[in-house]
């Protein structure tokens, strides 16, 4: 078949409604909360944690049961309408100690985030940065603190401090920053040869002005991902701690202590070491799955 002139016609276009925006523009960290909202397990996560925040923060306040006080004329009582959680041995209740166990356990959660965002980030963005030997000497010592087991560490603060809820967040703090500082390391050796880097240092930028202003808000993502990962992690490690009987100190409660407390009663008050173990692995599970909600929603390739 020959081709000519009729079979090719001009197209015609309506400048208004080529010039039309189709949908709004939105913001990375708006696209973000955009795929996020869209993930229901995150969100039901996200829910949940900020649900165990207010129960922590309000209900020890508002709750007529003491946290202290030791009644044997009411130990061990099963779940009910006056004791919902049931009591412990020295009849003091459950329900109350188990949100005063989540500050306790968020409180080191927050920490060791905390250490990560202070020590972690500046560690690995600095040595990103400058790479070559500087990179070489800090990762180095970093390889060096990782190989130091956390109960080592415990073990040889509590020589020298009291046990508690302190000791165990200087022992994180010590060598849980390293995932953080490695993966910041990664991000400012990438991102160090973008285009924006040149320009900022072309327009008279120094150093700490490119990693504090420039290279890292730009690995925010990374960052943020990591964080929400590194809560269940020291909640775990406080409770297996205080478990072992190297946390926090009785009467003082959390979760660990309460587990172990429960422990040799679980075979006749199976409900002292089921509230206890339900709120470790649920909490632990809310922060990992918001954790790889915030993973799909920063990642770029996902974006459409």
């Amino acid at each position: 078949m020959q081709l000519t002139k009729e079979h090719f016609q001009p197209i015609s276009m309506d400048l208004r409604q080529a010039e039309e925006i189709k949908r709004p523009s939105l913001s990375f960290w708006a696209d973000v909360w955009r795929r996020l909202k869209a993930n229901k397990v995150a969100m039901a996560s996200l829910v949940f944690i900020i649900l165990l925040l207010v129960c922590c923060t309000f209900v020890p306040l508002l709750s007529t049961n003491d946290y202290f006080t030791n009644d044997l004329t009411g130990k061990n009582k099963p779940p009910s309408a006056d004791h919902w959680f049931g009591t412990d041995d020295l009849g003091r209740d459950i329900f109350v100690r188990i949100w005063y166990g989540a500050r306790i356990s968020l409180e080191v959660g927050f920490a060791a985030a905390a250490s990560d965002l202070l020590i972690g980030v500046l560690w690995g963005g600095i040595a990103g940065y400058f790479g070559g030997r500087v990179d070489e000497i800090m990762m180095r010592i970093a390889d060096i603190l990782f190989a130091i087991p956390y109960l080592l560490v415990v073990i040889l603060l509590m020589v020298v401090m009291d046990p508690g809820v302190l000791t165990i967040i200087i022992a994180i703090s010590i060598t849980g920053w390293i995932g953080m500082a490695r993966i910041v390391r990664g991000q400012m050796m990438q991102l160090k040869s973008q285009e924006f880097v040149l320009a900022a240092r072309s327009l008279g930028a120094d150093s700490k002005r490119l990693i504090l202003k420039h290279l890292i808000p730009n690995a925010l993502g990374p960052i943020i991902v990591t964080l929400s990962l590194t809560v269940p992690t020291a909640i775990f490690t406080e409770s297996f701690l205080s478990f072992i009987g190297l946390g926090v100190s009785a009467p003082i409660a959390s979760w660990g202590t309460m587990a172990n407390d429960g422990l040799p009663a679980m075979k006749y008050f199976p409900w002292r070491l089921m509230f206890p173990a339900v709120f470790i692995s649920v909490t632990m599970l809310a922060f990992n799955l918001l954790g790889d909600g915030l993973r799909d929603a920063v990642d770029p390739r996902l974006r459409k």
